[in-house]
């Protein structure tokens, strides 16, 4: 189960501690080590950005890291990871905050480079990085990350499947957590990145994307992680 602020039955996310610190991520590694796991710790991210209205939204990504198997399977094209991280949001200003939801995922690249940008911009699906931090991220509705993917191709996905009722009664899956107020948080641990097809190097990078509602504006804010490599 999730351990998070909001509501709902929880699926297919394990939890880890909150507030673990950001490490100093460990760099790229060989795919020559196929039978022999890598961990990396990675340094998260932080974003702080005014919305149209005054409302300060203030995202960060902390606890992050990877533990990668370069060639499951004993193949070349065959990548697995088990990725874990923290993600928060707080909310501030003169005007009065509703709450919000966090839609934590990742972006996953074969032969294509999906670094750049920073936190002021990042990858989607399409690879289109015009938007950037207002962009929410095209996952399609992917939902856990076992993938396909040919050189030159990218696809997102998200790490939560959340079960709840609708307004009429029936289950539903939601990819995010939901907040009220001026503050929520959450945590994955162990999400499994499968990726198949893939004979050249391939990345991820992780985002989290927050629909932040105030009295006045409905709002979109996506903060990047950094890029690492899957082998």
């Amino acid at each position: 189960m999730n351990t998070n602020r909001g509501n709902g039955r929880r699926w297919g996310a394990r939890v880890s501690g909150f507030g673990a610190a950001a490490a100093v991520a460990l760099g790229l590694f060989s795919t020559g080590a196929a039978d022999a796991d890598t961990f990396v710790a990675l340094p998260g991210g932080d974003l702080t950005k005014t919305l149209s209205d005054g409302t300060v939204v203030h995202v960060w990504l902390d606890g992050e890291s990877a533990n990668i198997n370069p060639s499951l399977g004993a193949t070349p094209v065959h990548r697995n990871a088990w990725v874990s991280g923290n993600a928060h949001v707080e909310l501030s200003g003169d005007t009065t905050v509703v709450g919000g939801s966090i839609y934590p995922g990742y972006t996953v690249g074969c032969q294509v480079d999906i670094s750049g940008g920073g936190v002021d911009g990042g990858p989607s699906a399409s690879m289109d990085w015009s938007d950037g931090e207002n962009a929410k991220p095209d996952a399609g509705g992917n939902i856990g990350g076992n993938l396909t993917l040919g050189p030159g191709q990218a696809k997102s996905f998200y790490v939560l499947d959340i079960e709840e009722k609708d307004d009429f009664g029936q289950d539903v899956h939601k990819t995010r957590n939901k907040f009220q107020g001026a503050d929520g948080s959450m945590a994955w641990s162990g999400e499994t990145i499968g990726l198949t097809g893939c004979g050249g190097y391939a990345q991820a990078r992780a985002f989290v994307s927050v629909e932040v509602e105030t009295d006045n504006v409905i709002s979109w804010v996506t903060l990047w992680g950094k890029a690492f490599s899957l082998g």
